[in-house]
C-alpha cells in the first residue's frame, strides 16, 4: 500500500463545503476511509460591517481548491472525480495524473490555515464617509479629520483635515486612522 499525499481538487467556486461534504459522505458510504484521510478547505476569517457591526465571516482562502490527504490508488481517484461540484485535480496536463504537493506546500498551507484561523482580515470597509476619524500614523499623526470619500481598491480614505486653520483633503491608508471614540 503506497502512503498517503496531499493533493489539490478543483471544485466549483462558492460550493467548496457542499463538495467536501459529498466526498466525506461518498468515501464512507463506499468504506475507502483508508484511502481519504482529510479533506480541508483553508479558511480565513474576514469581518464585514452590518448594520453598523462587525460581524465575523468564513471565506475559503483560495476560492475553488480543497486540499484532500489520500493514497489514489484502484477507484479512488475516480470516485472522486465523479462527485458533483469537482472539476478535477491539479495536474501537471489536462487530464493527467494529479501531482501531489510538496511536504513544504502542505507545511506551508496548513500553518497559514492556523495563522487565518486566528486573525480576522478586514476585507469590508470598517469606515463610513462622513464619520471622525484620527491619524494614528504618517506625517498628519494626531490630527482629527471628516471621511469624505473611500476608495475600497486601494483601502485608503480621502480624510479632510484642518491644517493652519485651512481645510485641506488628504489621503491615507485604513491602517493610518481610528475611529474618534
Amino acid at each position: 500500500m503506497s502512503e498517503l499525499k496531499w493533493y489539490v481538487l478543483k471544485a466549483i467556486s462558492g460550493q467548496e463545503n457542499k463538495v467536501k461534504s459529498y466526498i466525506e459522505n461518498e468515501i464512507q458510504r463506499l468504506k475507502m476511509d483508508q484511502y481519504v484521510t482529510q479533506i480541508v478547505i483553508p479558511m480565513e476569517k474576514t469581518i464585514q460591517l452590518r448594520n453598523g457591526k462587525k460581524v465575523f465571516k468564513e471565506k475559503p482562502y483560495y476560492p475553488g481548491y480543497l486540499m484532500i490527504e489520500a493514497n489514489l490508488i484502484g477507484e479512488v481517484p475516480h470516485v472522486i472525480k465523479n462527485i458533483p461540484g469537482v472539476i478535477s485535480f491539479l495536474s501537471l496536463t489536462k487530464g493527467g495524473d494529479p501531482i501531489p504537493m510538496r511536504s513544504a506546500e502542505v507545511s506551508r498551507m496548513l500553518g497559514k490555515m492556523d495563522e487565518l484561523s486566528e486573525f480576522a482580515v478586514d476585507s469590508s470597509i470598517p469606515y463610513m464617509v462622513g464619520e471622525s476619524i484620527k491619524v494614528i500614523d504618517g506625517p498628519f499623526n494626531g490630527f482629527v479629520g471628516t471621511i469624505e470619500k473611500i476608495n475600497e481598491d486601494k483601502k485608503t480614505l480621502e480624510v479632510m483635515v484642518s491644517i493652519f486653520g485651512r481645510k485641506s483633503p488628504i489621503e491615507l491608508k485604513y491602517m493610518q486612522v481610528s475611529k474618534v471614540v
